[in-house]
Parts: C-alpha cells; structure tokens; sequence
C-alpha cells in the first residue's frame, strides 16, 4: 500500500474516531499508534514517550497557560463591560449601531485573549442584553458576535499561532505581527458588511440611544486604556527584542495582576477561579498537543509529506490552483472537525507541502488561522455558533447560523485577498524585525 493511501485511510480513521465521539486527543494517538504498529513496528510506539517529551518541553509551550490566565484575568478584572460601553459611544452613529461594537470590541477583546471561544462568549454576555432592548435584528446580532469572536486566534496574542510555530518550528513573533493586518482589515471587512446591510435594510438596527455628550465620551475613552496598555506591553516588548513570545505572555500575566488590583478585583476567590479555568484549557490543549506531535513523527518517518509533494508535482497543479484545492478542504474538514483538530492533524502534512510550492510559513500560518476562524462559525461542529447560542439561552441555533453567513462570505473574500496579496501578513513582521535588528 503507497504512503498516501495509508494517509487516506488513517485520516478517515480518525474522522470515524471524532464522529463517535471520541476526544480528539485519542483519536489523534489512536490513529498514530496504529500506524507506527502496522508499519513501524512495535519499537516505533516506543517514541510516543520521547515525542511527548520533546512536545512538552518546550520554552515556548509554556505561552500557553500564561496567554490563556492572561485573558482569564482579564475577563475577571471588568474590563469587557467598560470596553464595550466605550467603543459604543463612539460607533453607534454608525449605521448598524451597536453591531459594530460588537465587532470592535471583538477585536479588542482578541488582542488580550488569544481565545475565540471567551472573546465570543464574553462579548455576547455583555451585548446581548443591550441589543435586546433596542429591538436589533436578533439574526444579525448573534451573527455579529459569533463573527467577531473568530478573530480571537486572528488578532495576537493567539494560541492557535503559538501551537502552529511550535509544530512548523516558526517563529511566534513574526507569526504575531504577520496577524495584525489582516486582523484589522477582516475588523473592516465585518463592518463594512453590517454598513451595507444597515443602509439597505435600516430595521436591523433598531432603535438608538441619545448620544453622550463630547466629555462623557472622551472621559469613558480611557477605559480602553488597560487593554490597549496590556497589548502593547505583550506585543512591544516582543518587537522590542526584549522578551520572547513566552516572557512577553509572562509580562502579560504581570500587567493583567496589576491591573485587576487596581479595578479592585484581585482577590483569592478571583484567583483560584483564573487558575481553575486555566488549568482546564491548558490540560485540554496539551494533550491535543502531545498526541499531534506524536503523529507528526509517524507521518514523517513514513514520508507522506514527501509522497504528497512528489503526487502534487506529478499531476501538474500550479501552485494557487493547489491552495484554493486546500481552502475547499478546509471548508469541509471545518464542517466536522473543531478548529485545534483540524489544525493540529493537517499541519504535518499540509506545511512541507506547501513550502515546497515556493509560500512563506509565516503566511501559511495565517492564511491556515484564517481556515480554522471558517470552521469556528460553520455547521454542523462551528464552535462559536455553540457559544453564542448558549449565552442567548432561547431560540434555534439556525438564526445563529443564518446571521454568521454574512460574515463568512467576508472571510471568504479575505483569504482571496490573502492568497494574491501576500504582503497583507508579511509587510509587517519584515518591516518590523528589520527595523529590530
């Protein structure tokens, strides 16, 4: 049997795994074990004990917990709910409204969290209840957040991009800048959307309040101040060359402790909860970790990835016919699979696939952030969709799912922009890291 349709075989194993329920950790050891068995031998299961070692001790794994009690500590210091009431003071007049608060606030949040599933349940807990009393389109509502929250693992610090280096041996810094732009223009994108909608259909923005006054405005425009400082704590001193991606999250952590004893919010009550939720998502993460680095060995002591390559340049498929080929894979693997799953199983297969059609790592970095925001807002499995349906606690997930298709056709259209406009990831972290150095 030929390295590829082993391939084929243990991915639909793996799928087959998921679809009953397995967790995706065992479901990715299982089907390495498998294949290290029947094609390594019984010696082979032996490097699960190495490779989860390597996995694990990692300086830069360590970003993990810190960037994830980061959010956490935010999310517990109040910082949301005045971010929220600030950014609405200055964009409601807006058409559309509070929608693009939640947008913007989405991206806010995102730039101190690294956590899509928290910046969309966060952000929906604060705006659902202001936009049910101004009478918005409850469609284009749930939409908005869900949306929103994807760009969580666009906009650094992300988790998803820290894993993604970890594995692809990637820089994490570059990676964090190569984010920042299309986070933004994918911030516009959304609100351009919602604009066009609000002009074409004024009903689904309700009714709005009377505007602060200037002063009120510009004194509630300081509230923005702890996460734009926590940012640019984390992302200036990684710039800066004065800490790692690991260090700069520890910096984070520091700030973040600083900032909830100044709210009044520090307490041993709100720590113990921070350190709770923490240690669930790291645990969660890690051995989603372990076990894909684990598969990563078995797949490349097989050379699937060199069979794939050689498959690829055999058949002749130029280089953007092949990663469009992906982006339609992509979509359906999201459809199935959560966003680390699909991340983690595809990544030692699809990089040295892809580097060797001539494209930088650090775009496909993000152009792959940008495939897993699509899978966290589409049915059956989108996360989000889960999350904001949850925090709305009535109706049918179908509105969620009506109200996100908007904002994935934006999605859409940024990957096209991504694929033929490079220099949207890669102009900043050149421009920076020369400028460092």
């Amino acid at each position: 049997m030929s390295e590829l349709a082993a391939a084929g075989i243990g991915f639909l194993l793996m799928l087959g795994g998921l679809a009953l329920g397995l967790h995706v950790a065992v479901a990715l050891f299982f089907v390495s074990a498998l294949g290290a068995w029947a094609y390594l031998g019984w010696p082979a299961l032996m490097g699960f004990g190495d490779s989860n070692w390597s996995a694990l001790n990692d300086f830069i794994i360590t970003a993990i917990p810190l960037f994830v009690l980061m959010g956490e500590l935010l999310l517990h210091s109040g910082v949301t709910e005045k971010m929220y009431r600030s950014l609405s003071d200055w964009l409601a007049h807006l058409p559309g409204g509070l929608l693009h608060s939640n947008i913007a606030a989405s991206a806010a949040f995102a730039a101190i969290s690294g956590s899509s599933v928290a910046t969309a349940a966060t952000i929906g807990t604060v705006a659902l209840p202001a936009m049910a009393k101004r009478n918005y389109d409850e469609r284009w509502v749930v939409g908005s957040i869900a949306a929103g929250g994807t760009l969580g693992i666009l906009i650094p610090p992300s988790i998803n991009m820290i894993i993604y280096g970890a594995i692809t041996n990637t820089s994490i810094g570059r990676l964090f800048m190569a984010g920042v732009v299309p986070g933004l223009l994918l911030t516009a994108l959304f609100m351009a959307i919602i604009i066009v909608a609000s002009v074409l259909k004024p009903a689904i923005a309700g009714h709005r309040d009377a505007r602060e006054a200037p002063g009120v405005r510009l004194r509630r425009l300081g509230e923005l101040l702890p996460p734009v400082l926590v940012f640019a704590i984390v992302m200036g001193s990684i710039y800066l060359g004065w800490a790692t991606a690991t260090e700069a999250a520890a910096l984070g952590v520091l700030a973040s402790l600083a900032l909830a004893a100044f709210t009044g919010h520090l307490s041993l009550k709100m720590l113990h909860e921070c350190f709770l939720a923490t240690a669930r998502t790291t645990a969660m993460i890690l051995l989603i970790v372990s076990s894909a680095f684990f598969l990563a060995f078995v797949i490349g002591t097989l050379g699937i990835p060199q069979a794939l390559t050689q498959f690829v340049a055999d058949a002749g498929t130029g280089a953007y016919a092949t990663i469009w080929i992906l982006v339609f894979f992509y979509l359906v693997l999201g459809c199935f699979l959560e966003t680390l799953s699909m991340m983690i199983s595809t990544i030692p297969v699809v990089v040295p696939l892809v580097v060797s059609l001539g494209f930088d790592p650090v775009w496909f970095g993000i152009f792959l952030v940008l495939m897993c925001e699509l899978s966290l807002v589409t049915p059956p499995v989108g996360m989000n969709l889960y999350v904001v349906q949850a925090v709305r606690r009535h109706g049918s997930i179908t509105d969620v799912i009506a109200g996100s298709l908007p904002f994935i056709v934006m999605m859409i259209a940024m990957t096209a922009l991504l694929i033929y406009f490079p220099q949207f990831a890669l102009w900043l972290p050149a421009r920076m890291f020369s400028a460092a150095s």
